[in-house]
């Protein structure tokens, strides 16, 4: 039984095109992870076939932020890799404890509403009249840029504060250069604030 304004076929996600999909708002065929574009994948958000890691593009890949294959490690570039963050080695205990900015966890897909069309959606997308809207994709390193345009200072502070933090991966996967001005005008007391240190600065 296909669930409501679903496209695809034996389909129980809401909003779902892709065929024999569970995952709602998602593209992917005989997926289960939510807001997912990637054929098979259990990984939330993910585009990469077959893979387990959350905001992934790696084929098999159970590392979160990883655009590697076969990798069990977060934010990696290098295939089959073990544990590892940002292309380093880095313990389980290391990464779980390290406080994570909110805005790393973007959607890929966005269902829009039939009165937030515009004539060229509806032109590009004529089952909207039955689904009364349709699912708009974003590829990867789009969500990324939506999402980091609308995070805070802090979180970015958090985002380079996680263990082996390396602007150059980071920039491999995200396509977004961190050294920007929205950390640049921090203040050190906002650093400090971000990284959880109650610091005074002195004038």
């Amino acid at each position: 039984m296909q669930s409501q304004t679903s496209t695809g076929n034996c389909s129980t996600g809401d909003y779902s095109t892709g065929d024999c999909s569970t995952g709602d708002c998602s593209t992917g065929d005989c997926s289960t992870g939510y807001r997912s574009t990637g054929d098979c994948s259990t990984g939330d958000c993910s585009t990469g076939y077959r893979s387990t890691g959350d905001c992934s593009t790696g084929y098999r890949s159970t590392g979160d932020w990883s655009i590697s294959k076969y990798s069990t490690g977060h934010f990696s570039t290098i295939d089959d890799s073990g544990f590892s963050a940002f292309d380093k080695p880095c313990t389980r205990d290391e990464w779980n404890t390290a406080e994570k900015p909110g805005f790393i966890y973007f959607n890929l897909t966005k269902w829009v509403s039939e009165s937030d069309m515009t004539d060229k959606e509806k032109e590009d997308n004529p089952s909207y009249k039955t689904t009364k809207g349709y699912l708009k994709v974003y590829d990867y390193q789009e969500a990324w840029k939506i999402a980091y345009d609308e995070a805070s200072k802090e979180d970015i502070e958090l985002l380079k504060a996680l263990p082996n933090f390396d602007a150059e991966v980071f920039e491999k996967i995200s396509g977004i250069d961190v050294n920007d001005t929205k950390v640049e005008e921090m203040t050190m007391e906002e650093v400090c604030k971000a990284l959880g240190k109650d610091i005074k600065i002195k004038k």
